[in-house]
């Protein structure tokens, strides 16, 4: 089986890593095209400036804010069961990437018993559309990602120096 197949299917794959990127690196998931569009829009957007956050970051912002909450996996699959299961299911999606630390939340949520027999097996591609869908539905702005993502780009630097940020 062709390994783009594959991935669509699973909706997971490790992205190539240079060498000189922390160990902390990347994977690969896919987003639908409805919540693609408007990441897309935020990415472009006149307020994401200082740094200019990229797809990594914004993905993975939308991931934290959804786990920010005690609900988070309840919220996920209310969503994946009410309105993404009624889209088509071979919906295009971006293929796109999300920082380690959040794709370990969605892997957790992707391996636990609302994601077993008898409930619907949801991927990795559905999880994370559904973040971005859930983040969307709490700010439609879009200042609340990139607030996360300047959080999730401080914690990530934190963690690879071993150190606070200066204040």
């Amino acid at each position: 089986m062709d390994t783009a197949i594959l991935t669509a299917q699973h909706g997971t794959s490790p992205a190539p890593r240079p060498a000189s990127e922390p160990a902390e690196g990347i994977i690969e998931t896919r987003l639908w095209l409805e919540e693609h569009d408007w990441l897309y829009a935020l990415l472009k957007s006149e307020h994401n400036v200082s740094p200019t956050f990229r797809f990594p970051d914004l993905i993975s912002a939308s991931v934290a804010l959804i786990f920010s909450h005690d609900n988070a996996a309840a919220r996920i699959f209310a969503f994946l069961g009410a309105e993404l299961v009624l889209r088509a299911p071979h919906s295009p999606r971006r293929r796109e990437s999300m920082w380690m630390s959040q794709y370990l939340l969605l892997q957790a949520v992707q391996r636990s018993a609302a994601n077993r027999h008898p409930h619907p097996k949801f991927q990795l591609d559905q999880l994370t559309t559904a973040c971005v869908a859930l983040s969307r539905q709490d700010d439609p702005t879009g200042s609340q990602v990139l607030r996360q993502a300047r959080i999730n780009t401080a914690e990530r630097i934190t963690r690879r120096t071993g150190s606070p940020p200066a204040s």
